[in-house]
């Protein structure tokens, strides 16, 4: 089993899931939908807006100040953070009960 989860993974798992129900959807048709879906989720987080999916998490975005650090090599100057955004993931119930289940010991392989 692969390590990471791509865009091609996710795609290919939903083109397994729909093919008998609906085999006129081509992988390709998949694809741009699966695009479509992430180019609006990054629009949004974009205009600072949070992404909310149910039952599965809630992207949001957070601003952080600037404040001054320091260069662990070179301890003596003070370097200056800028301001910016992140993106936080706070998960959803549904996700939270299916993670309950994770074997640890799978992970950690």
């Amino acid at each position: 089993m692969a390590k990471n989860l791509t865009k091609k993974n996710i795609v290919l798992a939903i083109h397994e899931k729909i093919h008998g129900k609906h085999s006129q959807i081509s992988q390709t048709q998949i694809q741009e939908i699966v695009q479509i879906t992430m180019e609006t989720i990054a629009d949004a987080l974009k205009e600072g807006r949070n992404v909310e999916l149910r039952n599965f998490g809630v992207f949001e975005v957070q601003y952080r100040k600037s404040r001054i650090g320091r260069n662990p090599n070179r301890p003596e100057k003070d370097v200056v953070i800028p301001a910016h955004t992140v993106i936080k993931f706070k998960t959803g119930k549904g996700l939270k009960e299916k993670m309950k289940a994770l074997d640890l010991n799978a992970v950690n392989r």
